[in-house]
């Protein structure tokens, strides 16, 4: 029985690699990264935890062979599977759906997923413009355009409150974004980016009953703390 809210302890500098390319199945993420978050997230909603090993690497100290050994790219997510290693966040979540068994994250509805992959192909545009608001004179007005998109997103199909209706890949695409700018802009610049977006306040309140996700949220301290070490360094 697969079992959520098991947190490997992060592998460092000094940690040794596990036995690589012996047949198991792993995920690695770092615990902080939106990125990793997103495949993360589709892996226990599949109930793949005892499919896919979760090993936690931590970027501020990563090991080397992870680079020498693993996968040059040296960041996070990717995926040790049959013998190869594979990343890219949007690549891997379509990767876990479609190449193992459990619950399918992509409806089959011709025109849900047209307008699913207008949505995935919008979200490095997405994050863009939300990190590029931090760094503006007024952040809230900078980021307004990103969250008002998310609101007219989530009114295409009445079928439910996520953003193709019943909730799928798309949604995991958008949520660590959204989860980390939902407390910097609550905590930095007391916004609330709900206000005035009652889809956005309902689609948050939804995916915070998904087990699958809350087990991968990042304590928001910490998401403050990030933040402020990268754009506020001054203080």
């Amino acid at each position: 029985m697969a079992t959520l809210g098991v947190r490997p302890t992060p592998l460092t500098s000094t940690a040794d690699p596990p036995t690589l390319f012996d047949g198991t199945t792993r995920l690695y993420i770092d615990y902080s990264c939106p990125y990793a978050q997103r495949v993360w997230i589709a892996r226990n909603y599949k109930g793949l935890q005892d499919k896919i090993s979760l090993v936690a690497i931590d970027l501020r100290d990563r090991p080397t062979w992870y680079k020498e050994k693993l996968y040059p790219e040296n960041k996070v997510p990717s995926l040790e599977h049959n013998g190869k290693v594979l990343g890219e966040s949007l690549d891997l979540i379509k990767y876990v759906d479609v190449n193992f068994e459990g619950t399918t994250l992509y409806p089959s509805d011709p025109a849900k997923k047209e307008f699913g992959e207008q949505l995935i192909s919008h979200s490095d545009t997405f994050t863009k413009d939300l990190f590029s608001s931090l760094k503006g004179d007024n952040p809230v007005q900078l980021a307004s355009p990103a969250f008002e998109y998310l609101e007219n997103a989530l009114g295409k199909f009445d079928d439910g409150p996520f953003l193709l209706g019943q909730f799928s890949l798309v949604d995991i695409v958008y949520i660590p974004f959204v989860e980390r700018f939902h407390v910097v802009f609550a905590e930095v610049f007391k916004h609330d980016i709900t206000e005035g977006r009652p889809k956005l306040a309902t689609w948050i309140t939804e995916l915070n009953k998904i087990d699958a996700y809350t087990e991968t949220k990042v304590d928001p301290q910490e998401i403050v703390d990030l933040f402020k070490k990268r754009f506020l360094p001054q203080q």
